[in-house]
Formats: structure tokens, sequence, C-alpha cells
């Protein structure tokens, strides 16, 4: 099936067809804004608080591994997500999942920041900390691939890059807000009110997204790529239930035949698995670094390196600024020269500059740690860029939900939840951060080779 998005109906005007577009995009990227940012300020706390409060322990490494690893447990979730919003998405629409995954995000950020510690009801207190994680993991899995499609397939023809580039922009934005409500909620209270319950404000912020999934439930139209879809597939199964009825009348045996609707998960693993492969591949490398350099080097800097929090967080939130700009350049530039060539160049870039990031880091002055992270910044915006196009490309509509979804997950598991905790147990057991180097190394060859691959399919094509 040609998976070039078709024009909007022809009832409405070409300047009801941009406002048309840009409420869609503009809605697909504040449903990212708002879901990452409830994902995010999970990091940030379980690298701040959450270990002494949720899992006491004789060392404050220990209680940091543990609150890592709930961390961790949320990326475990979102391949679950995906897959569960990918079926109904591919089969019921894009928008309906996108509602759903806001709704799962907004009660379970609201739940984590009403509850009570260890020291209030025992082991009861981390058991219902681990679900609501995995509750995040589950909603943020499903809403990437709604977001994406919403915005990409309603792009106008060759700007699919830029367009899925504005619901990119929901992990910066995320991160500067996640970032910006803990360091105010850490200069209006002391430390001990800070950890006593200032921590917790940045979560209720989290009921906000309700408002916006009824938004979006209201307000927002199904994609005009997913209606087309399900008409071509209604006329399909419609075909071969004529022809089965016919086979029956002259065979006497009226079974139907597999039909058209065939599971979307099942056409993904029968003939598609390896493309899921190679694209989670790929994007590893760009979830671990990132995940390293928000939620990783926070705990590192502040812990080991005895850098002020308030200061390290600011250069985080700086940073990440800068992605507001190179995101969408990256992305359009994706729409000129290709997609796999600017996808690759970030990877590249990832690779190059891992050692040099960390010696940088391990200076311990402020300057060296934001031209660090900057640096390695820009690679992470320049490969994020047209990564949502790029996996839309990689499927056909009808199982396009599920297929790019899987990439993004799986990449999500093997690089970003797992990379704090690995961070961690590198820097115990080496003793130096060259060995989380080496680690973004490891997975950027990865990714280099997967890119090679799908570039050669592509070529073939």
């Amino acid at each position: 099936m040609d998976t070039a998005p078709p024009t909007l109906p022809t009832t409405t005007t070409p300047a009801q067809d941009t406002r048309n577009r840009r409420k869609v995009a503009t809605a697909a990227a504040l449903a990212s804004a708002v879901e990452w940012y409830d994902y995010f300020v999970f990091g940030i706390a379980a690298a701040l608080v959450l270990g002494d409060l949720y899992f006491p322990a004789g060392s404050s490494s220990a209680g940091v591994l543990a609150s890592f690893a709930t961390f961790a447990v949320g990326f475990l979730a979102r391949p679950f997500g995906g897959v569960i919003a990918g079926q109904l998405g591919d089969k019921r629409g894009r928008k309906p999942m996108l509602v759903l995954a806001l709704t799962l995000m907004g009660v379970a950020t609201t739940g984590i920041g009403l509850l009570p510690t260890y020291e209030t009801i025992g082991i009861a207190a981390p058991v219902l900390l681990v679900t609501l994680r995995v509750m995040q993991g589950i909603a943020v899995g499903a809403q990437w691939g709604g977001a994406m499609l919403l915005a990409t397939e309603y792009a106008p023809e060759g700007k699919r890059g830029i367009y899925g580039s504005f619901v990119q922009l929901g992990v910066p934005i995320g991160v500067v807000t996640a970032n910006s409500v803990f360091l105010l909620a850490g200069a209006f209270t002391s430390e001990s009110a800070f950890a006593a319950w200032g921590w917790r404000l940045p979560f209720l912020v989290g009921l906000l997204v309700l408002v916006l999934a009824w938004y979006i439930h209201k307000h927002v139209e199904e994609t005009p790529e997913f209606r087309a879809a399900e008409r071509a597939l209604a006329e399909k199964e419609k075909e071969e239930k004529g022809q089965t009825a016919d086979k029956g009348a002259g065979t006497g045996d009226g079974k139907r035949g597999d039909g058209a609707r065939n599971s979307p998960l099942r056409t993904i693993l029968r003939g598609h698995l390896g493309t899921v492969f190679l694209a989670g591949g790929s994007f590893a490398v760009n979830t671990a670094t990132f995940y390293i350099l928000i939620t990783g080097v926070l705990d590192y800097t502040t812990r080991e390196l005895d850098m002020d929090r308030g200061a390290v967080l600011t250069v985080s939130l700086c940073v990440s600024l800068t992605q507001l700009v190179l995101i969408p350049a990256s992305a359009a530039l994706s729409d000129r020269i290709g997609r796999i060539r600017i996808y690759g160049l970030g990877a590249a870039g990832i690779a190059l500059w891992a050692v040099p990031m960390f010696l940088l880091i391990d200076t311990g002055s402020l300057l060296w740690l934001a031209v660090g992270t900057f640096v390695g910044s820009c690679f992470l915006s320049i490969m994020y860029g047209p990564q949502a196009a790029l996996f839309a490309e990689l499927f056909t509509p009808e199982m396009r939900y599920t297929g790019a979804s899987l990439g993004y997950q799986i990449a999500a598991v093997l690089g970003g939840g797992l990379a704090p905790f690995v961070m961690v147990l590198l820097l115990e057991t080496t003793g130096t951060s060259m060995s989380v180097a080496a680690y973004i190394i490891g997975l950027a060859v990865i990714a280099l080779g997967s890119i090679k691959v799908l570039a050669d399919r592509a070529g073939s094509r």
C-alpha cells in the first residue's frame, strides 16, 4: 500500500486544511510533552529522593540502585503498552488510544505524588510505587505511537519529517518543564521540607494531563490516512466475503477465509520482525545516552562529584532548551536529503563524543559539564529529529502503530530503561566513567550497523 499521506477531504478549503493540520500537530505535541513530563519527573525524583524514602538500605548506592531499578521497570512495561495500543490503534484508530494513554498517565503520576513512604506503610510503599511506575510505562508506550501518527499522518506531502518532529519536541519540553518544576520546588522549600513533601508537587502537576485528554477526545479528528486504510480494508473484507460465499455455494463449504482485518501484531511477527529489531537496534544508543545525561549524570555529579543539585539541574534545563531548535531543524533537513543520512550522522557523533564528554564531566566544573552535555545533546537531537518519520515510513498504515511502537519501545527497554542502572553498576565496579563511555560506544556501533542494513533495504526497494 502506498504510504504517502492522502489529501484531506475536498469539502474543506486549503486554509481550513492548514488550520486543521496545525491544530492536530499542536495537540500531538502537547500530548507528547505532558506525557513525557509525567514520565521524567519520576527519573529526577529517583535520582534525588526516592531511594531514601521508599528503599531504605545500608548505603546510598544501594538505595539509588533500587530506585533506578524501579525507574527501569517502567521501561520494561512500555512494549506492552505499545503492543496493546498498537493492536487497537491499527484497528480502531490513533486518537482513542492516545486519549486512553493520557488518562492512564495522569492517574498514575498523581498516585505517585500522593503515595505514603516506607516509613508510613512499610513494604506496601515500594510495591505500590512499582505498580504505579508500571502504569506509567504502559501509558507512555501507548502514547508515542498515537501522538506520532496523529502528526505524521496529517502531514502534507514532503513535510512528514518536520511534522513528526513536533511530537519529538515533547521530550525536551518535558525535560525542561520537569527540571523547572523541581528547581522551583527546591527553591521554595528547605532541604527537609523538600524531602518530606516538596518533591511531591511536580507529580501533582500531572493532573493537567487529564484536561488535555478530554480536549483531544472532543476536538481532534482521526487521521485521514487511517480512515483511508480503514476504508480499503473494509472493501477488501467485503470482497473476500463475497468470494468465500461463492465458493461455499459451489462446494457446500461456507467457512470464511482469512479476511482482510488480520491481527497487526501477527502480521508484524510473521513478516516484519526483522524491521522492528533493526529499528530498535538503531535507536537504543539514543535513548541510553539521553537517560544517562538527564538521570545518571544527575546522580553521578551530585553524589560522586559533590556538585550542587540546583546547578546541575539548571545545566540540564539549559541544554534541553537547545533541542527545541535542533530537533525540528534536523527533521526539516531530513525532508530534503533523506532520513537515513541525518539519522546516521547523529549516531556516529554520539560514538565519537562519548569519551570526551565524560572526560569533561569528570572535571567537576559546571562549565565543562555544560559543554560536554551540550555537544552530546546536539548529536542526540540530530538523530531524534527524523526518527518519528523514519519509523512511520518503515511500515504500512494498517500495521504502522504496532510496528513503529514496538521498534521504539524495544529501544527504550534495551537502552533507556537500563542505562542509569547500568551506569551506577559500571561506576561501582570499575571506578571510572570511561566504562560508561564504552557502554555508549558499544550501543552506537549496534546502531550504525542497524542503520546500514535499513539503508541497504531502502536502496533495494
